[in-house]
């Protein structure tokens, strides 16, 4: 059994390089936002608004928890913020664990979530003059657990399915 694992802050590319990369690899590919969100009967936007972000952290930590204890192989795109709360950067220590920290500049960051932030709870209530400097802040303070990722893979510059092929490269 086999997990991959891949993080990295929000607009990394962690769902669709990891559903390429399960594609490549004939496995299974899980996000786990969507996981909890199917699970709750809420989006993660909602689940932010009506039930908080403790809330969502205990449940985030909970399904992480269910699905690195399960015999399944599988990749995972985990939230941006998810190895950093619950000491869940522990489960990527596990020995049938391979994660990859898709690491990219903070103007790469915010070209990528500035046109979708409606979308995204953390960012939402934030205009243009702050976002880059709340991106700086977060890879900063999410710095330690990113980086207890087995490999990291530079992500600028590259297509998805560039960064999923030098991941499966680095599996073979």
């Amino acid at each position: 059994m086999k997990k991959i694992i891949l993080l990295g802050y929000m607009g990394s590319g962690k769902s669709s390089v990891g559903a390429l990369l399960a594609k490549m690899l004939n496995q299974k590919h899980l996000d786990l936002d969507q996981y909890i969100a199917k699970k709750e009967g809420l989006s993660i936007s909602e689940l932010f608004q009506t039930k908080g972000e403790l809330y969502f952290r205990k449940l985030e930590h909970l399904c992480l928890k269910e699905l690195m204890e399960s015999n399944e192989s599988f990749v995972m795109s985990m939230g941006g913020g998810t190895p950093c709360y619950a000491n869940n950067h522990l489960f990527l220590q596990s020995a049938d664990v391979y994660s990859f920290y898709l690491k990219a500049s903070i103007d790469t960051f915010y070209r990528r979530v500035s046109d979708s932030k409606a979308t995204r709870p953390l960012l939402a209530q934030k205009d243009a003059s702050e976002l880059k400097e709340y991106i700086a802040k977060h890879l900063f303070d999410r710095s330690f657990y990113y980086h207890q990722a087995n490999h990291i893979i530079a992500t600028d510059y590259k297509t998805e399915s560039e960064v999923a092929l030098e991941i499966a490269d680095l599996l073979t």
